[in-house]
């Protein structure tokens, strides 16, 4: 059970149990690497409920928009059917608005989930690489002309120095 678990249902830690007797020392290492990893995604996982403002305002969108696509709806079912073809354009407006805040709430969950995931990944290769990641690359440097021209006859006078 994780630790948020607990402390929302104020459970007490149960009584460690004794392992068992084909348990070996390189088992209990990898069992602690597997807990530290599952406690960093369990501090990370907050990051995704602090969202609910969020989902609270795109839950209210949709609601708003289903009820008034039944209200459109009903409407367009008691008016005259040159008049009938408009309200049932707005009300499918309507539908799309709804299913659009709907999956906006859903891939913003599913966007910080990845990056946590990533993020789990990036600290795996660091943790077995013994350290920081090293990434080599290249920059550009942006200067002006007059610049660029005094390092290339720069560079061409201590190239004829050289030689």
């Amino acid at each position: 059970m994780t630790k948020k678990l607990e402390e929302l249902f104020d459970l007490a830690q149960p009584e460690p149990e004794e392992p068992p007797s084909d348990f070996k020392p390189a088992d209990a290492n990898k069992l602690k690497t597997v807990l530290n990893d599952v406690d960093k995604i369990d501090s990370a996982l907050p990051l995704v409920r602090d969202l609910e403002s969020n989902d609270t305002e795109m839950d209210t969108i949709a609601e708003k928009s289903m009820s008034t696509f039944n209200d459109l709806m009903d409407l367009g079912m008691n008016v005259e059917a040159r008049y009938a073809g408009k309200i049932f354009e707005v009300a499918g407006t309507m539908m799309k608005n709804a299913i659009d805040a709907r999956s906006a709430k859903v891939d913003k969950k599913l966007r910080m989930v990845e990056l946590q995931i990533k993020k789990q990944r990036v600290d795996q290769q660091e943790q077995s690489a013994g350290g920081p990641l090293e990434i080599e690359a290249e920059a550009t440097i942006v200067a002006d002309r007059n610049e660029l021209i005094r390092q290339i006859l720069d560079k061409g006078k201590d190239n004829a120095d050289k030689k």
